[in-house]
């Protein structure tokens, strides 16, 4: 049987092979090369608003919202309500494998040029280190 033949096969078996699903697993089902800003859980739940995030919602186009369902909705309602003002489209995810992030805002389509997605600060810090 050729190799061509053995690939539809399986294709029609397991389905067509997914790019990185480590990384689609860690940042709610986007890839880190279109990430502007991401944000742990608890960055989400103990913390008011990162104006970071906003700024971010208010200056670029073509962004996409991915909020993780294990957290509670008054959670993430304030960014929810914000991306809504904005005109974001957003999905909840429900993550199948165990993650820190909470809120991750991304580009539609397109890699973006951002030297760091992450705000390091104590939360950040205490989720990862729980994550090791």
């Amino acid at each position: 049987m050729s190799e061509e033949i053995q690939n539809i096969i399986d294709r029609a078996l397991y389905g067509n092979p997914e790019i990185k699903p480590e990384e689609k697993n860690l940042f709610l089902t986007t890839f880190l090369e279109r990430i502007h800003i991401a944000l742990t859980k608890k960055q989400v739940i103990l913390k008011g608003m990162y104006p970071e995030v906003i700024e971010v919602m208010k200056k670029k186009r073509n962004l996409h919202l991915y909020l993780n369902g294990d957290l509670s909705y008054t959670n993430y309602s304030n960014y929810l309500q914000e991306a809504n003002k904005q005109g974001i489209r957003f999905t909840i995810v429900n993550p199948t494998k165990p993650t820190p992030f909470g809120l991750v805002l991304a580009d539609e389509k397109d890699a973006v040029d951002v030297k760091d997605a992450f705000i390091k600060d104590d939360l950040y810090l205490r989720d990862m280190d729980e994550r090791s």
